[in-house]
């Protein structure tokens, strides 16, 4: 058996074994490097580790984490909720859009969809309950909204696809992720209304009498919270900071708003919120570090560029292969996590990336809004977990539900596919490179 099989042998083995991603990476790329190069090659384990992870754009990643979990213990969603209710009003299919609504805007506080699921959940789900929704469609609902962080900026899984894809501008990647990301949520709307109607969920007798809500007292409430990702990205578009430095400044504007204007933080959620973010975080570079070595396994011994001319074997056409590769990635999102499908599949694709032309901005946005759906879709579903257990119900409650939302979702990936200026429209406007 050759070097390369031996690589993806022992790295699938440690898989179904229930090894930890990060680990069974690691193991594969040192059997790979053991095997096909020299047991001396060995010493260059450390040196890859450390090269993966002491990457500038990367020091975004844990802070990016770090503001998700602030704005998700300051009390954002609540105000976001008041005043999308205040704006949508009470009506067949209204509290799933005002979910819809604050997933978006969410995601572009924290770029992580856990957690905006989260916080979403904990406000959405006892008022969805009360007018009709059932538990296990609002967590599917939330679940699949909150997903479109993946592609909002700012997106941890786009800053890890732009240190991978070299030459590609993380604003672009940014900029090119905002419509998608608006279609992905969207297209959920359209198995809401539909179900909602007949259903008769949320009827407009039942729930005016709670509508008392002030538009322009709710909107003085959220403005802070509407606020960040304006200074976000604007910031960006400006240049006035860096995609890196854009995360520090979240980091200080959440702090700012959660302790002096919301006043839910106090030194405890602190601590609390600074633990959890660090534990998240050293699991993400763990992941990314020892993938160094599987990454630098696989490209000495010429392994991803064998996959990819094997890929190019089944078919020359590019719209095929396209179709392959998105059926590829949904199966790998239904199985790992965003952080470790790019990790992965990144250095298999940039062959058939450059074969076929493919713009890699566009490229990587079909990605994420693939891996968005994994996000949501049993058996690993990360969003379904956190929303069904702030619901108290089984997974296995929720299958029907994810099922139509993914069939949602997948059209509009499909139309992003057909029509890439969806994605690459905005970033040429903006004048970055695509």
């Amino acid at each position: 058996m050759s070097p390369d099989m031996w690589m993806l042998l022992i790295f699938g083995l440690c898989l179904l074994l229930g090894m930890p991603v990060a680990y069974a990476l690691g193991l594969g790329g040192a059997a790979g490097i053991l095997i096909g190069l020299s047991p001396d090659m060995l010493a260059t384990l450390g040196t890859n580790t450390y090269n993966s992870v002491a990457k500038y754009p990367l020091v975004a990643i844990p802070l990016f984490i770090l503001t998700g979990l602030i704005f998700e213990r300051a009390g954002v969603a609540a105000s976001l909720v008041r005043f999308a209710q205040s704006l949508i009003g009470r009506r067949h299919g209204g509290l799933a859009v005002v979910a819809i609504l604050v997933c978006l805007i969410m995601g572009g506080m924290s770029g992580s969809g856990p957690a905006d699921a989260a916080a979403v959940a904990m406000v959405m789900l006892p008022s969805m309950t009360k007018a009709g929704y059932p538990r296990p469609f609002s967590a599917s609902l939330i679940a699949a909204a909150s997903s479109t962080a993946i592609l909002i900026p700012p997106s941890i899984a786009l800053i890890l696809y732009s240190v991978m894809m070299p030459g590609v501008d993380l604003r672009a990647l940014f900029a090119a992720g905002l419509l998608p990301g608006i279609l992905a949520g969207l297209s959920l709307l359209v198995p809401v209304f539909i179900l909602a109607k007949r259903n008769g969920w949320e009827s407009k007798q039942q729930s005016d009498e709670e509508n008392k809500i002030s538009i322009k007292k709710s909107f003085i409430e959220a403005l802070p919270a509407l606020f960040a990702p304006i200074l976000i990205l604007g910031g960006l578009r400006s240049g006035l900071f860096t995609p890196t430095e854009a995360a520090v400044v979240a980091v200080a504007y959440g702090l700012l708003i959660g302790a002096f204007i919301y006043r839910m933080l106090t030194w405890r959620v602190l601590t609390e919120i600074f633990t959890e973010a660090a534990k998240i975080s050293g699991v993400v570079l763990l992941i990314i570090s020892l993938a160094g070595i599987f990454a630098w396994a696989g490209t000495t011994l010429g392994t991803f560029t064998k996959l990819a001319e094997a890929m190019l074997g089944i078919s020359e056409n590019p719209m095929i292969l396209l179709l392959l590769v998105m059926l590829l990635v949904l199966i790998a999102g239904m199985l790992l996590d965003a952080i470790s499908i790019y990790l992965i599949l990144t250095p298999v694709l940039i062959p058939l990336i450059q074969h076929f032309g493919w713009n890699p901005v566009w490229f990587g946005i079909l990605l994420a809004m693939n891996i968005a759906i994994g996000q949501f879709t049993p058996p690993v579903a990360v969003n379904l977990m956190v929303t069904t257990k702030v619901a108290n119900i089984k997974l296995e409650h929720t299958f029907v539900w994810a099922m139509l939302f993914m069939v949602t979702m997948f059209a509009a990936l499909l139309v992003v596919m057909a029509f890439p200026e969806i994605a690459l429209w905005l970033p040429r406007y903006l004048g970055y490179a695509v």
